[in-house]
């Protein structure tokens, strides 16, 4: 049965993303070992340890790349140097800079320190020189020369007192300088290539170098002699003296003597113990990785190669950086891996959600390991197992075992722990001739998968019934049915819903049905013709007998099952579809392209519903999760981004702000009757409905004490509803039935608040200068009733003389004052000039004029300062407030001059005065 509560997909919103944060350079870790500082281009990045999220970025304004950079001691200060020559120190935290200044080098800054007190700063140039920087008094304090070359090196001696800086350059040389004369005390020579790194032991007479050239040497610093080098047999880029009051003996540390670790191209942590020379404790290979991938342990190239190591004493761990960028964090003693982060994926290939409830997503970059993300932390699981590129990946139903395939020509299946959350590779398989472009997983239960490769094969693999039952072995799978499918090679391969029908795409521009109920071969259904090139992805419908393709023509075809013929085409990327899916069961796709897009369609109308564009390259992953709720996206830029779909949230907002709409008009309608202006009025303003504070205006001045209540309510409102409240009046002036209430609402406003405050709301000037063509307006509006009320009264008082006493002269002086009313506007002179006896001699004469037409021309020129004004008031969403065309309102109200006088009084006449005043 149908879902009533079912709705199509209309929007997505970004729910979190993995974004490159290192690329290379210089990486430090904070004192208090909560954050992780790192270069990423123009931006050091500050990532928080526990949550895996970027919560600072600093950059220069000059968007010069960040050449090296120092925090201090004690993680207060940050201080980078750019290309550009200059330094800056940070309040990190805030990310504000603090200070500026020219760094005396000629050229780039290599490296940068600071001592423990955090008071000096040492910068190492490419030009060869060492300067020290004061930072509290601000000066150039030491300018140190003599190294050859780039100076890739600088440490303090751990003990201030001693004031000594051991510095290395492309001589191979470890200079030590003394600080008290500024000179080169010695040159400490062992290595034949660069130095990379320095350790200190606990006593401070004790160092350990390490070098490229595959060797540590210690030193004794009292006698500046090396007491021991010990040859590691690989490339050292860290070294670190371990403690030695703590127990290590898991690491094999037997005795209190000197011990350290080092680091290097092997990928591998290594204990020495240097009395000895003798490797201790060798880090393990992960049990992941197969026969394919043993030969390249000891190449130069070696991915897991380390850059970095550091020692965090206060919780006891070690934090190592590959060569791709990854940092590694370890606990000890036992160096069992804690987190790992991924600075930066290259090219995303593919991404797929995995684990309970779609917790972590599996990601193929340009790289032979396979990442998989916990999204709650962006802790990463780095997978060893191929020896090449990574190129497509696909997952069981359950979520917990997914297959990969990569350019070495080989398939893995891989198991995660349900608990843990650990990985591990359980089987494999290598019987392809060329790279493995695209894999698919049975649908129904994890029985067999399907791989399609660039030797134009399709191959189905048989998996074993229980992965556990080998423990710790891997499996070794074998094809059970292979077949030449097309001519060129295959891009992608899809298996239907039930497990019994196979599609695969190709870039000989066709796509293919097969049938996978044989033993042992796959049998050819019919073949998918009409793309105009090669065909990136395939995918069978979910409900439908319908077959899905893309294809580097741009498009996007539906196919029927039964008779292999286009049903619908969708044609809106501006370059190749590399991957479409299937969401909202079935009746709806999702594509995208190699324009960076990702487009929302719906089947029935053949319509692009929404385009999502937070990609700056081809999206090559595209993955929906299991409840349909959510995305994954994965591009060549290298951004990981999860989408959330929030057609329900929408539709709930809309639900609830509906709801809440309908409770405060009913809540504003309870407070009219109870008589609570104030709280009405505010309400109203709070909804930002100006029809509905208009109302509540015409409440107020409909009571006994208008004038003072309405006063009275206006004057205490905030400066916000105030201003709210002169926007609206902007739009009632422009109504002649709402000028009145506008008119008593500014007399309030204008009469009570100075005029510099009036100038600081948001807009005023501009609603001021609307309000004054208008307020003419209805200035000569009344006017011309006072004209017309004139008439009237002059035929009431011949009626009273026709019917008066013979004692009554003719000539007897007639009162011409409206029936009832005080004139308050001034009338033009030049209109109202000439006696009463000249307007009996007019009339008498048979000259009929109506009273109105000299107003005519005079009304032509103001609807031109109306209309002018008319674009000035309007703004924001009140445009439906003026609707009434002034042209319909004269007529109106022209016919209402002929009956009613509109009680002059209640206009304010000290209105248009002021506005002008405040607008000149």
């Amino acid at each position: 049965m149908a879902n009533t509560n079912f709705h199509f997909k209309t929007n997505y919103a970004v729910s979190s993303k993995i974004e490159p944060f290192y690329k290379g350079g210089k990486l430090q870790i904070s004192k208090d070992e909560k954050y992780i500082f790192c270069t990423c281009c123009t931006r050091v990045n500050v990532l928080e340890i526990s949550t895996g999220k970027i919560v600072h970025s600093i950059e220069h304004d000059d968007q010069e790349d960040i050449t090296s950079f120092a925090l201090s001691c004690d993680d207060e200060m940050l201080v980078t140097a750019s290309r550009a020559l200059l330094l800056k120190q940070w309040d990190w935290r805030e990310a504000q800079c603090t200070r500026s200044w020219k760094a005396i080098h000629t050229v780039p800054i290599a490296s940068m320190t600071f001592d423990c007190t955090s008071t000096l700063l040492a910068t190492g140039g490419c030009d060869g020189t060492i300067k020290l920087w004061d930072v509290v008094k601000q000066y150039c304090t030491h300018n140190l020369k003599g190294s050859s070359g780039v100076v890739h090196l600088v440490e303090f001696h751990p003990d201030i007192d001693r004031l000594q800086l051991f510095s290395s350059s492309l001589d191979c040389g470890i200079r030590l300088w003394d600080l008290h004369t500024s000179q080169c005390v010695c040159v400490l020579q062992s290595h034949y290539s660069a130095v990379t790194s320095l350790s200190f032991g606990p006593d401070g007479d004790t160092m350990v170098s390490s070098g490229r050239d595959k060797i540590c040497t210690v030193w004794d610093l009292k006698s500046r002699t090396a007491k021991r080098t010990v040859p590691v047999y690989e490339a050292v880029e860290g070294v670190v003296i371990l403690p030695v009051k703590k127990d290590l003996s898991q690491i094999g540390v037997q005795n209190r003597d000197l011990h350290f670790i080092t680091a290097g191209s092997k990928g591998l942590l290594r204990v020495w113990e240097a009395s000895t020379a003798r490797c201790v404790y060798n880090q393990a290979l992960p049990s992941t990785l197969g026969p394919s991938s043993e030969d390249d342990k000891e190449s130069d190239d070696n991915p897991r190669s380390l850059t970095c190591l550091f020692h965090l004493p206060a919780s006891a761990r070690l934090a190592t950086v590959t060569a791709e960028h990854n940092i590694v964090l370890y606990q000890l003693p036992d160096l069992s891996t804690l987190q790992q982060f991924v600075g930066y994926s290259d090219e995303v290939l593919d991404v797929k959600f995995l684990g309970q409830n779609d917790s972590h997503i599996v990601v193929a970059t340009n790289s032979c390991q396979l990442k998989v993300f916990e999204l709650l932390t962006n802790t990463c699981q780095i997978l060893y197992g191929h020896s090449d590129t990574v190129l497509s990946l696909d997952v069981f139903k359950k979520g917990f075992v997914f297959a990969s395939c990569a350019k070495d020509r080989s398939v893995r299946v891989w198991l995660m722990d349900s608990d843990s959350g650990h990985v591990r590779c359980v089987a494999y398989g290598s019987s392809h001739t060329n790279a493995v472009g695209s894999i698919c997983c049975s649908r129904l239960k994890t029985s067999f998968l399907v791989s399609g490769s660039q030797d134009c094969t399709v191959k189905v693999w048989d998996l074993p019934a229980d992965f556990s039952a080998a423990g710790t072995d891997m499996h070794q799978l074998a094809a059970r049915a292979a077949e030449k499918a097309h001519d060129k090679d295959i891009n992608s391969v899809a298996v239907s819903p039930n497990d019994k029908l196979l599609a695969s795409g190709s870039q000989d521009r066709t796509a293919k049905l097969w049938s996978l109920a044989g033993e042992a071969t796959i049998d050819l259904l019919g073949a998918f013709r009409g793309h105009r090139r090669g065909i990136w992805s395939v995918c069978f419908s979910p409900v439908d007998q319908v077959l899905a393709t893309s294809s580097a023509d741009g498009t996007a075809k539906l196919w029927s099952l039964q008779d292999f013929s286009c049903l619908k085409t969708f044609e809106g990327h501006d370059a190749s579809v590399l991957k479409v899916i299937f969401v909202s069961r079935g009746t709806q796709l999702l594509s995208s392209g190699s324009d960076g897009l990702v487009k929302l369609w719906t089947i029935k109308t053949n319509e692009c519903v929404k385009t999502l564009d937070a990609h700056q390259d081809k999206v090559w992953g595209l993955h929906a999760s299991k409840k349909d709720d959510k995305m994954v996206t994965g591009s060549a830029d290298s951004d990981i981004t999860v989408w959330m779909d929030v057609t329900e949230i929408e539709l709930a907002e809309e639900q609830a702000k509906q709801e809440d709409q309908i409770m405060k008009q009913q809540e504003l309608s309870n407070l009219l009757h109870e008589k609570k202006y104030l709280k009405a009025l505010g309400l109203a303003i709070l909804l930002d409905q100006p029809h509905t504070v208009l109302s509540v205006i015409k409440a107020i001045r409909q009571t006994d004490d208008s004038s003072e209540l309405l006063e009275k309510t206006v004057l205490k409102l905030r400066v916000d509803q105030k201003e709210s409240l002169l926007r609206y009046c902007g739009v009632w002036n422009t109504n002649a039935r709402n000028c009145l209430d506008a008119q008593a609402v500014l007399k309030v406003l204008l009469t009570h608040l100075p005029p510099e405050e009036l100038l600081q709301y948001q807009g005023a000037r501009t609603v001021l200068e609307g309000l004054i063509p208008y307020t003419e307006r209805h200035m000569q509006r009344i006017g011309r009733l006072l004209q017309a009320s004139m008439f009237l009264n002059y035929m009431w008082q011949k009626m009273r003389v026709a019917g008066a006493p013979s004692s009554m002269g003719q000539d007897e002086e007639m009162d011409t004052t409206p029936l009832g009313y005080e004139p308050v506007f001034m009338i033009d002179k030049e209109r109202g000039k000439g006696s009463s006896d000249d307007k009996r001699d007019e009339d008498d004469s048979g000259n009929n004029e109506d009273p109105n037409c000299p107003v005519e021309e005079e009304e032509e020129e103001d609807d031109e300062k109306v209309s002018a004004a008319k674009k000035a008031t309007t703004n924001g969403n009140h445009h439906s407030e003026i609707e009434e065309s002034s042209e319909e309102e004269d007529e109106e109200d022209d016919e209402r001059d002929q009956t009613t006088v509109t009680p002059a009084k209640c206009l304010a006449t000290s209105s248009l005065p002021r506005l002008s005043a405040l607008t000149s």
